[in-house]
């Protein structure tokens, strides 16, 4: 059920969005079931510590607020690893180590600044995800199909997107270093005021793709399409 009262906008992100209030429902998430999910999309529950972060699903708290966040972030990885297809998800501000997120579909999930490191990601699928101010750092995203979601303000390191769909993707403001995206399709993607060190973006379809007011230094386009991209704009 939908509480339509005074929903304010969250501003924290680069893009607002207007939070929706779902009442909670009886659905736990430390019984995970294959192939449960979330059927609503930005199901958003307020912290009832008042802070005004977002509570993670199957909790009334955020991470910041959650008596032991470790147990959560377990919790969390738990149901994920225990499904093929995870919607709906809310778990901002978590740190996830060496979790193997690969061959899974994601749906309308908000991770907003999480950590991840050692994490795998290969060929999952995702839509509509958000991983804005997140922090990525050895992660593999390669043979991956992820569109429509926002990475903006992150920070990648030492991260490979190799061979990957990329595309409507946001990246803007993000810090990427060492990292891959060699062999990519980055049709319509935003790279916009992103800091990129020491990456390659070989052999990629970079059609539509903005890289305005992006600081570059050590960066590889061999053999992109890079007469496609925006660099510049036209006014």
């Amino acid at each position: 059920m939908l509480d339509s009262e005074k929903a304010p906008i969250d501003n924290r992100g680069t893009l607002p969005y207007i939070r929706i209030f779902v009442k909670p429902s009886n659905q736990d998430l430390a019984k995970p079931r294959r192939g449960a999910y979330y059927k609503s999309m930005f199901t958003v529950i307020p912290c009832a510590a008042g802070c005004g972060r977002t509570a993670l699903s199957g909790s009334q708290t955020c991470a910041v607020h959650a008596a032991n966040r470790n147990k959560e972030t377990a919790r969390i990885a738990a149901y994920i690893l225990d499904q093929d297809v995870i919607k709906d998800l809310c778990a901002p501000d978590l740190h996830f180590e060496s979790v193997d997120f690969s061959r899974r579909s994601f749906y309308g999930c908000n991770f907003h600044g999480a950590s991840f490191s050692m994490c795998l990601f290969t060929r999952t699928s995702m839509r509509m995800c958000f991983f804005d101010f997140a922090f990525f750092n050895n992660c593999d995203f390669s043979h991956s199909d992820l569109q429509f979601t926002s990475f903006a303000g992150s920070g990648i390191r030492n991260c490979t997107f190799e061979g990957s769909e990329l595309v409507h993707l946001n990246f803007g403001g993000a810090h990427i270093s060492e990292s891959t995206f060699n062999d990519s399709n980055l049709y319509n993607s935003r790279f916009i005021g992103a800091e990129m060190e020491y990456s390659d973006f070989i052999d990629c379809n970079t059609k539509k793709t903005y890289f305005v007011k992006t600081k570059q230094e050590g960066i590889s386009f061999k053999s992109s399409n890079t007469a496609e991209a925006v660099f510049e704009l036209e006014f």
